[in-house]
């Protein structure tokens, strides 16, 4: 979860510039971005890059500093060119101010920001409202951006979580669970699973957990417990016929009507065993890479419902007012923030040692065990 945090404003310094490609006079390079020119593994392909202050926001439009912008297995699968939704090019991240010698993709899909400056004819937002970003590949791995009022969504005072609205829809968006009633998602340790529990537990509905064998898994069962987690078990417990028989018996009984899927693969599959007929099974992401291929069985003879949930689309459904009351309604859960860790950007070291930071910590993340979210903050480049 993206913590409630103070950001002072620091003065900008003025530096040289990077390169005679980009200019032959002295430009104030206030701030910086993580980027790239081509797409491919982002442990590789991933830059930094420093721009000048930016302009006055024109109509409609708002310049904001980002807080905090997490590192999401999406944004890792934008950059190697595997996902839906494509990043459009920039050639400028200040309004032509200072061009950069080759058109760069910003990493990031998801942050809170701070609105700074407010351009003419905006009326529903003022300098210091808190934003999260509602378009697609926005760009949030960088310092500040000019938005478009239409892209970004004002956000209650104590909440900046960025997942909690996958979580709460998923949940009320296709079979609606009831007191009592058993849900069953897998990468239950990311931040998604997390918020599921807890608005599960919140309104008595149990939750059948599934995540990674990892040498601390008791220390992860126990951390889920503590949210409210009814049952966790590993994927690896699915290839154990006599766990599996017990999960069948003793807590599924006659199954379970809803499954949250963001692996796919052939854990996912394992997993369809435990629903009951007519079951639903929604998918909102693949952290496993693999194809999600289920025996035509199921659908003839248990009647198995496969849908996907995309928060983006639902944003694109939903008026700015539908969307302010979901922001309100997750406030009012005050849900339990997920363990991160804050990957802080020294505003004093240089662009090739913060861009070597980045790609190190996602070579991690790729791994597959970091075990936390990763959020970027961006200190002023010096």
């Amino acid at each position: 979860m993206l913590p409630s945090i103070r950001c002072r404003r620091t003065n900008l310094i003025r530096r040289p510039c990077l390169s005679a490609r980009l200019s032959t006079s002295s430009v104030l390079l206030a701030n910086r971005a993580i980027v790239y020119s081509s797409f491919g593994n982002p442990s590789e392909v991933l830059s930094a890059i420093t721009y000048p202050d930016l302009p006055p926001p024109p109509s409609k439009s708002l310049n904001v500093k980002y807080i905090l912008s997490p590192i999401n297995p999406a944004d890792l699968n934008v950059i190697e060119n595997k996902y839906h939704s494509k990043p459009s090019p920039v050639s400028s991240l200040s309004e032509g101010r200072h061009k950069f010698p080759e058109p760069h993709y910003v990493g990031g899909n998801e942050g809170l920001a701070e609105v700074t400056e407010v351009g003419p004819d905006v009326t529903h937002y003022k300098v210091g409202d808190r934003v999260v970003l509602t378009k697609q590949q926005s760009g949030t791995w960088a310092s500040a951006r000019t938005l478009h009022e239409d892209d970004v969504l004002k956000i209650p005072v104590g909440l900046s979580e960025v997942n909690p609205p996958t979580a709460y829809n998923m949940l009320h968006s296709f079979v609606e669970p009831k007191e009592g009633d058993l849900v069953m998602q897998n990468g239950a340790n990311s931040a998604v699973g997390q918020a599921v529990i807890q608005i599960a537990a919140r309104k008595g509905i149990r939750t059948l957990n599934f995540v990674r064998n990892r040498p601390d898994i008791d220390s992860l069962k126990n951390y889920l417990q503590s949210l409210g987690a009814t049952h966790v078990f590993t994927y690896d417990d699915l290839k154990d016929k006599e766990t599996v028989q017990n999960i069948k018996t003793t807590i599924t009984k006659k199954g379970t009507s809803l499954m949250l899927n963001c692996v796919s693969g052939e854990p996912t599959k394992d997993m369809t065993r435990l629903l009951a007929d007519s079951a639903t099974l929604v998918s909102y992401g693949a952290m496993s890479k693999q194809p999600l291929i289920l025996p035509t069985s199921l659908f003839i003879f248990r009647d198995l419902r496969c849908r996907g949930f995309w928060q983006s689309k639902w944003y694109e459904e939903h008026s700015i007012q539908q969307r302010e009351e979901l922001m309100k309604t997750l406030a009012e859960l005050k849900l339990r923030e997920p363990e991160y860790e804050i990957l802080n950007l020294k505003g004093t070291a240089s662009d090739e040692e913060v861009a070597q930071q980045v790609r190190s910590v996602i070579a991690k993340i790729q791994e597959g065990r970091y075990g936390r979210k990763v959020l970027l903050r961006f200190e002023p480049a010096q």
